[in-house]
């Protein structure tokens, strides 16, 4: 069974779109696309690459796979919306999250169309329940998302766990993981199985760990039909010029050697912190974190959030996800950065 049998038929049937720079082969002088003939000095005045072959190319090289089995995105959150538009047929499809997690798998879904079915993280210690998981795996269910590290929780899924849903869902459902956080942690990326099942895609994004965020770079690893397939619905010219450039920037050196360095510095200085916090008597929990932030569990996360802002500091409030109605979500910041907060959580009295 093909990942595209799982996948809309009218989807798999359309015609899709061909814009004058797809068509455009070779040329010096581009009379197609209905462009302005005079450049601005930026280079902006043509139409952009569909898929810059640049980016692509070292985007494999950077996750490990072949240049055709990457999808590059406005982040990930285009493709997570070009994966549930492309499999879930409105009204009678499903997609399976695991919360606490990743708001916009739930919103994409419901944009769509498609009911969203959970099967929560255990709620000891916030790990996936695979067994629960695969219990939950109805036949409407078209995707079943996971996070890891996941999103607000900073919990890695173990690898064997991954292999293990990718098997079981083989010939059900498409296995989306979601690696925004993944140079964070210490696994590798599980892109290796998108070569054995052309049912499992791996998202990844240039936000986090590459400094990127505004640039909205992200992409999707999977089967070259997976790919084929994403490319038929999505937008004709997604990537802006001035933003794949940055990416390429980004990617070589030495902005990409000193990326390494963040990324070894945002680790430091999380468990740093983690050790720091566990000793303010404000601080219930800190949980354990895979990823670039502590999500921690306050005896009065409202006096504490108040207590940061107070001082210009944001933090994210997560005390209306599942099982966390305690916790503030802390992105891990420069070390001066990380010892405001520090200093601010200290002088917060703990309720009677």
């Amino acid at each position: 069974m093909s990942v595209l049998d799982l996948a809309r038929p009218d989807v798999r049937a359309l015609v899709p779109y061909s814009s004058a720079r797809m068509e455009a082969a070779g040329g010096e002088l581009f009379l197609n696309a209905n462009e302005s003939a005079w450049d601005d000095g930026l280079g902006l005045n043509r139409y952009p690459e569909p898929q810059p072959m640049a980016l692509v190319e070292r985007l494999a090289q950077l996750y490990g796979v072949a240049a055709s089995q990457v999808l590059v995105s406005r982040g990930s959150d285009e493709a997570i919306d070009l994966l549930v538009r492309a499999f879930c047929p409105a009204g009678e499809s499903a997609v399976l999250i695991s919360p606490p997690t990743f708001g916009m798998y739930a919103v994409c879904a419901r944009v769509q169309g498609a009911r969203v079915v959970e099967s929560p993280l255990r709620p000891a210690d916030f790990s996936l329940d695979i067994d629960a998981l695969l219990a939950a795996v109805t036949p409407s269910v078209r995707l079943v998302f996971v996070c890891s590290p996941n999103n607000p929780t900073g919990a890695l899924v173990p690898r064997e766990s991954i292999e293990r849903l990718a098997r079981a869902l083989a010939g059900r459902a498409v296995l989306v993981v979601d690696e925004a956080y993944i140079e964070f942690a210490g696994q590798g990326s599980a892109a290796t199985l998108t070569q054995q099942h052309d049912h499992v895609c791996v998202l990844r994004t240039l936000s986090k760990a590459y400094a990127l965020a505004g640039a909205r770079i992200g992409c999707l690893l999977g089967d070259e039909s997976l790919v084929g397939l994403l490319r038929r619905i999505m937008a004709p010219y997604p990537l802006a010029t001035p933003c794949t450039d940055a990416a390429l920037l980004a990617l070589a050196s030495p902005a990409f050697d000193e990326a390494l360095v963040h990324v070894g510095t945002v680790r430091q200085e999380r468990e740093r912190m983690a050790r720091r916090l566990r000793t303010l008597p404000l601080v219930r929990e800190v949980m354990p974190s895979d990823a670039n932030f502590l999500t921690v569990r306050l005896h009065d996360a409202g006096a504490s959030q108040a207590a940061l802002l107070a001082a210009g500091i944001v933090v994210r409030d997560v005390r209306r996800y599942t099982g966390l109605h305690d916790a503030l979500r802390l992105t891990i910041g420069r070390p001066q950065d990380n010892d405001r907060v520090l200093e601010i959580l200290a002088t917060i009295s703990v309720p009677a």
